[in-house]
């Protein structure tokens, strides 16, 4: 795979192009940070978007669900388009209009593929070992009604770009000189201490991947 991916007319940033990254690097990194996305696809000629989790593998990103799931049968083998958005920050300005916010984001375009039937279970372990590594191995095996309940889509990495806006405001020259703070609110998503579930077997300790409540959200 090419270290840039190409500039194309649904790519391309229309305005503020300096935010723009088509850098494999970059996009491969906000993909791994953030699970959370959403996905786009037209439904008899009308526009709609999900919300979903995706994760990469190599120069692809997937996406699953129910087999009856009206937005993967609706996008199997069509135009789709995925975002993926992380919020840094709030960033206060000297102007209401140029207020702005910190974020890093990808937004990808391409034909959805289906997973064979043979794959899927592969690629679902692969989504749990990405999340929390080594989970897999402790869970029961999965049933063949589930996997075969479950549709999986995938799309290439080969169009598509990020977008990342960092640091403090930029206001207008004359702004500079009011007596107005501005500044940058950081944000960030901290998962906390593990919540045990009450049907939990004696016996049935808090495994090392839920401890990690240091992990941040946004950081790969």
């Amino acid at each position: 795979m090419t270290e840039t991916l190409p500039l194309t007319d649904r790519s391309r940033l229309r305005r503020m192009h300096d935010l723009g990254r088509f850098d494999v690097a970059t996009i491969h990194a906000i993909l791994d940070a953030q699970p959370l996305c959403t996905v786009a696809y037209v439904r008899d000629g009308k526009p709609y978007l999900t919300p979903t989790l995706q994760w990469r593998e190599g120069d692809r990103v997937y996406w699953h669900g129910s087999s009856a799931s009206h937005a993967l049968r609706a996008g199997k083998g069509q135009d789709v388009c995925m975002n993926v958005t992380i919020l840094d920050g709030f960033v206060l300005a000297r102007s209401g209009f140029n207020h702005s916010v910190n974020t890093r984001s990808v937004t990808l375009f391409g034909i959805a593929e289906v997973v064979p039937e043979e794959e899927k279970a592969a690629h679902l372990t692969a989504m749990i070992e990405g999340l929390w590594p080594g989970r897999s191995a402790l869970l029961r095996p999965m049933l063949p009604q589930e996997v075969k309940a479950t549709t999986i889509l995938s799309l290439p990495i080969t169009e598509g770009s990020a977008k990342i806006r960092s640091g403090p405001p930029t206001d207008e020259p004359d702004d500079y000189d009011l007596p107005i703070w501005a500044g940058v609110l950081p944000a960030s998503v901290t998962l906390g201490a593990p919540i045990a579930d009450p049907r939990n077997k004696d016996g049935a300790d808090t495994p090392d991947h839920a401890k990690g409540v240091a992990r941040i959200a946004g950081q790969a």
